[in-house]
C-alpha cells in the first residue's frame, strides 16, 4: 500500500497565458491591463463543477416538464449571488484576516483586500444561501416554481462542489489534522495553516479526499431516496410520535423543496465532520469552529423544511410552474399542401409540399 498521498507540484495550481500585443496595444490606456492571464485550477474545477450540475439540472427539470435548459437562466442568477455570498460568509468568518490595523481592507484589486477573491477565499454556505436568493429571483422572471427548480437542482450541488474540492487539493489547502494512516497528504512547506510545532515530515488527514466521497455518495444517496423512499405518518411503532416517517412501501415524489432539505442535512453532516478535522485556522464560538456551526444549522434547517412542508404539501407538485405561466411544445402542424398567391391562366392557385414544423410557446 502507499505510504502517503502526495500533493501535486505548487506551480501546479495555476498557469500564465501572455498576452502579447494584446498588452502592447491597450497598456498605454489601460496602465494596470496585465502581461499575461493566469488562469487558476481552482477556477477551472469550479466551472467544470458548474457545467456538470447545470446538466443534470437540466435534464432533472426538463423531465418534470419544463422547458429545456431553461436551468441556465437560473444558473446565471445564481452563480453571480452564489460568488458574492461566498465571498461574504468567507470574510465573516475570517475577520482578522481583512480588518485591523496594516490590513488592506477594501483597495479593490488589491492582495488581501476584501475584493481579492482570486487568492482564494469563498464559503460554500454563503454561496447556497445568496445563489438559492437569486435563483428565486429568475424563478418568479421565469415563471417557475421555486420550489420545484430547487428540488432538481439541489442534489446536483453535491457534484458541483465534488469537482470544487479538486481544486483545494491543487492548492494544497483545506487539510486535516497530522496523520499516520497509509494515505496521509503531503503539504509543502512553509504553509501558513500548519501551525508551529507540527515535524516537518508530518502527513495529514486529506479532507479534500473524504469531501469528494462524500458528496458523490450524497448524489447516490439521494437519487436512491427520491425514487425509492416514501414519507409519511405511520400508525404504529416509534414512527406515531413523529411528525414524519419513511417507509420504503411506495415511490413517493419529493417535490415542494423537500430534495433541499435532504441536500442540506446530507451536506451538514459530512461538513460537521470535516471542518472539525481541520487544521487551517478559523473564528470559533464556544470552542467550535464557525463553520461547523454553519453545518450545523445546515441540518436543522433540513429537518424543519423537510418535515414542515411533507406536512403542508403531502401530494405532488401540480406543475413546476407558476399558475398561468406554464409551458408547453407546440404541437407538429403537417399539412399535404399550401396555397400560393401566384395565380395560373385559369386563375387557380398553384400548390407546393409544406414541411411539418415545430416550435415551442409559453401559455
Amino acid at each position: 500500500m502507499p505510504t502517503s498521498l502526495p500533493s501535486p507540484p505548487s506551480d501546479w495550481s495555476s498557469f500564465e497565458i501572455p498576452l502579447g500585443f494584446i498588452h502592447d496595444a491597450l497598456v498605454g490606456v489601460l496602465p494596470w491591463f496585465p502581461e499575461q492571464f493566469v488562469i487558476h485550477v481552482y477556477a477551472l474545477a469550479i466551472l467544470l463543477g458548474i457545467a456538470v450540475a447545470i446538466t443534470v439540472s437540466n435534464y432533472r427539470l426538463t423531465a418534470r416538464g419544463a422547458e429545456p435548459w431553461i436551468v441556465i437562466d437560473l444558473a446565471i442568477w445564481a452563480v453571480v449571488f452564489g460568488i458574492v455570498g461566498s465571498r461574504i460568509w468567507h470574510v465573516a468568518t475570517h475577520p482578522d484576516d481583512f480588518f485591523g490595523e496594516g490590513k488592506n481592507t477594501w483597495n479593490a484589486f488589491e492582495p488581501g483586500s476584501v475584493w481579492a477573491v482570486w487568492e482564494g477565499g469563498v464559503a460554500i454556505f454563503g454561496a447556497v444561501l445568496f445563489g438559492g436568493l437569486g435563483v428565486y429571483i429568475a424563478c418568479r422572471l421565469a415563471g417557475l416554481r421555486f420550489t420545484a427548480a430547487v428540488d432538481a437542482m439541489a442534489p446536483t450541488l453535491l457534484l458541483a462542489q465534488a469537482f470544487g474540492r479538486l481544486g483545494n487539493y491543487f492548492n494544497q489547502e483545506l487539510f486535516g489534522l497530522p496523520t499516520d494512516l497509509p494515505w496521509g497528504l503531503e503539504i509543502d512547506r512553509p504553509n501558513p495553516a500548519i501551525p508551529v510545532g507540527i515535524p516537518a515530515d508530518a502527513l495529514f488527514h486529506p479532507t479534500f479526499l473524504y469531501e469528494i466521497i462524500w458528496l458523490l455518495a450524497g448524489f447516490g444517496v439521494l437519487m436512491l431516496i427520491e425514487n425509492r423512499v416514501s414519507l409519511g405518518k405511520v400508525q404504529s411503532g416509534i414512527g406515531k410520535f413523529l411528525p414524519v416517517w419513511p417507509t420504503f412501501t411506495r415511490r413517493d415524489a419529493w417535490h415542494w423543496g423537500k430534495m433541499v432539505g435532504l441536500y442540506a442535512i446530507w451536506y451538514g453532516i459530512g461538513r460537521a465532520w470535516f471542518e472539525s478535522i481541520r487544521l487551517d485556522p478559523s473564528e470559533t464560538l464556544f470552542g467550535i469552529r464557525s463553520n461547523v456551526w454553519g453545518a450545523l444549522l445546515f441540518i436543522l434547517v433540513g429537518i424543519i423544511v423537510i418535515v414542515v412542508q411533507t406536512k403542508r404539501h403531502p401530494g405532488i407538485e401540480p406543475s413546476v410552474y407558476l399558475p398561468g405561466k406554464e409551458w408547453t411544445p407546440d404541437s407538429a402542424v403537417d399539412s399535404d399542401e399550401i396555397y400560393t398567391d401566384d395565380e395560373t391562366g385559369d386563375g387557380a392557385g398553384s400548390t407546393t409540399p409544406a414541411p411539418a414544423t415545430s416550435g415551442a410557446s409559453r401559455k
